[in-house]
């Protein structure tokens, strides 16, 4: 059975964490690492929050958030992997992990918009 989408953005979240706390220490990766936790925890704190919502509208607001979070997140770590800060499965897991996301949250936009204009 498919994996729970509130489990999975969680564990996302902790993937997320793991990989930041491997990076190397400097001024430059400590933005890198501000911004990949800030956006890469949104991900399930925001899909928790869609889950909550009272109405369609609310919803598709909600996941847009969602949508664009993960997209932030995988914006950086593209650069860490393009600056060859980190070269290991995690990342590239995260990588693999932030494509799904997006396109399990463009499909399930897709939907509810669908419904909503019929």
């Amino acid at each position: 059975m498919k994996e729970d989408l509130k489990e999975r953005t969680f564990k996302f979240s902790l993937d997320v964490i793991e990989l930041v706390e491997q990076l190397p220490k400097n001024n430059i990766t400590n933005v890198i690492a501000y911004q990949l936790v800030k956006c890469g925890t949104s991900v399930g704190a925001n899909y928790r929050a869609a889950k909550r919502a009272r109405s369609d509208k609310e919803f598709i607001s909600k996941i847009n958030i969602v949508l664009e979070e993960v997209d932030e997140t995988l914006f950086w770590l593209e650069i860490i992997e393009s600056k060859e800060l980190i070269a290991n499965e995690l990342l590239q897991k995260l990588i693999k992990e932030a494509d799904e996301l997006t396109a399990i949250f463009v499909s399930t936009l897709k939907t509810i918009n669908n419904r909503v204009r019929k």
